[in-house]
């Protein structure tokens, strides 16, 4: 971590967030929606299938997507199409996309897709919900679901009281957008919402699941981080915990795996480039963006390579935001 606040991944953290308490998160953000779902039967996240419908799948956007197999009440099954609008800009083809997507799932698979969006943004006036033609013959009105996170600024007692742990994900999302400037204050509100977890009884699973989230997003120059930790240590060192600390371990797990990353990513690209040469820098960048898996998986694979062409048709079919 540097003093320049980096930000890799950034979609990262809501995937895994989303994926770990996924009923949760529904329950949270769309209600009406979670009504309908029986929640006693396991849900499956679709991803296979998603990649074949996201045709563009962009390095370096700035969202992420999951498409959610569940059940209703009524014993039938339904797809969702959850979409989490990372750092949105106002964009006329938001609405369009949105729609792409769900006409594509409906296309590929025959199933309507419930469609709904979690938007990140700080705009208070960008607020897309629909996507619309109207000709004298022929009319289309899609609409989908939305929240804007920005708006839980004025409901934040109502957070503060909420088990829900999208709760703290809203909390710490909106903390860090506030505290942008004020870094001192960023270093505060980050160690009372960890401390919150605590306090409210969550267990060590779920202080970690959250904590990463936390961490993850309420990026801290290394000088703070530095006074961060040494606070945070006291504090769990006074309630006498029986296990090395949640801070410490999730630290630990996180230097170990960006020290992997890095040098999978270090080896690959010195393996290609001996193989083909100077890599043209889009590839060069589409391999900088694949997870460690995939490096590691990359790694094999390049052993069978025998033109360029044979690494730029594995990362099409391996692309670095299906993980």
């Amino acid at each position: 971590m540097t003093d320049e606040l980096p930000r890799a991944d950034n979609d990262s953290p809501w995937k895994e967030i989303l994926e770990a308490y996924f009923p949760q998160a529904m329950q949270f953000f769309f209600p009406r929606t979670a009504a309908l779902i029986d929640w006693e039967r396991p849900h499956e996240f679709l991803d296979k299938e998603f990649q074949q419908i996201d045709r563009d799948a962009a390095q370096g956007r700035r969202y992420t997507d999951k498409l959610v197999r569940v059940w209703q009440l009524n014993g039938e099954e339904i797809w969702l199409l959850i979409h989490v609008e990372i750092q949105a800009e106002s964009e006329d083809e938001f609405e369009k996309r949105m729609f792409l997507y769900n006409l594509r799932i409906f296309d590929k698979f025959a199933k309507p897709a419930i469609s709904v969006a979690i938007l990140c943004d700080s705009s208070t006036d960008w607020r897309p919900h629909q996507y619309s033609y109207n000709y004298p013959d022929t009319r289309l009105n899609f609409e989908f679901g939305t929240v804007k996170l920005i708006d839980y600024q004025n409901r934040w007692e109502e957070l503060e009281a909420s088990d829900n742990p999208f709760a703290t994900v809203v909390m710490a999302h909106l903390k860090t957008q506030q505290t942008k400037k004020k870094l001192g204050e960023r270093k505060t509100w980050k160690f009372s919402l960890i401390r919150r977890l605590y306090e409210q009884g969550w267990q060590e699973r779920d202080i970690r699941n959250l904590y990463r989230f936390i961490d993850w997003v309420m990026i801290l120059p290394r000088t703070l981080e530095a006074k961060f930790w040494q606070e945070f240590k006291l504090y769990e060192q006074e309630r006498r915990m029986s296990y090395i600390t949640t801070g410490e371990r999730i630290g630990y797990e996180r230097g170990e795996q960006e020290g992997r990353q890095k040098q999978a990513q270090t080896l690959v690209l010195r393996l290609l480039q001996k193989r083909f040469g100077e890599l043209p820098q889009p590839v060069r960048e589409q391999v900088q963006s694949l997870s460690t898996n995939q490096l590691e998986s990359l790694g094999e694979a390049l052993l069978d390579f025998a033109k360029l062409d044979d690494l730029i048709n594995w990362l099409a079919e391996n692309p670095a935001n299906s993980n």
